[in-house]
């Protein structure tokens, strides 16, 4: 797929082929029922999985441009995805000590290229009922074009309400991009926003819960989340 994406590209560069929606449909889902799609805003919570797996979820645009919710599945770390970070084991989540959690919100495009991603990174102590400690580290992705074209991150922030003995502890991150390159010279069709929420608990246990708004889509584009 990549290859073929590669090939448009050089195409397109050199007017062989058009912008046009027809031109756009290059991946799996190409063939007549192939098109772009408009606005879309898509949220989803998953549990926080056993120790040594993952659990994620993926979420394509059918061909009537309306979202197709894959189920939630868990699947071991290693075949987790990008942006997956291994913390401590332990056999269960336990009221005292040193837990991990990674979380990724990621939108692929329909040649399974990643256009997008918000990745989070926790980690945090627990003992006597309370959030000993806490932090969360938050990092973004994104897919460049030649010619310094592609998606660009326009903001990356995130607050944590609390860092050191608390009840429990909660951040939101969130990330903006834009795009400009060889789909869409004006740079105002398309933009992605990604938003992730971390709750960590004193009990050990954690919430995840994923949101992405999407100012246009297209047929076969894929939201692919999780948590590990």
């Amino acid at each position: 797929m990549r290859t073929r994406y590669a090939l448009f590209v050089m195409l397109a560069a050199a007017g062989l082929v058009g912008f046009g929606p027809a031109a756009l449909a290059v991946g799996k889902d190409a063939g007549p029922a192939a098109r772009p799609c408009g606005a879309l805003r898509l949220t989803s919570a998953l549990p926080k999985p056993p120790p040594g797996l993952a659990v994620r979820q993926d979420v394509s645009i059918g061909s009537d441009c309306a979202p197709r919710f894959g189920a939630v599945r868990l699947v071991p770390v290693d075949r987790a995805g990008r942006g997956v970070t291994q913390g401590p084991r332990s056999a269960a989540p336990a009221a005292d000590g040193s837990h991990h959690i990674s979380g990724w919100n990621e939108m692929y495009d329909c040649c399974d290229i990643r256009m997008t991603g918000l990745y989070t990174t926790s980690d945090w102590t627990t003992g006597g009922g309370r959030v000993v400690s806490a932090a969360t580290v938050v990092d973004e992705r994104h897919n460049r074009e030649p010619w310094k074209a592609g998606w660009t991150p326009v903001s990356v922030t995130h607050d944590t309400d609390c860092t050191a003995n608390c009840a429990d502890s909660r951040t939101e991150a969130h990330a903006d991009f834009t795009y400009r390159g060889i789909f869409d010279a004006t740079g105002a069709r398309y933009a992605n926003s990604h938003h992730s929420y971390v709750g960590l608990r004193a009990d050990g246990t954690v919430s995840c819960r994923f949101e992405v708004e999407l100012r246009h889509t297209f047929v076969g584009w894929n939201w692919r989340h999780g948590c590990a």
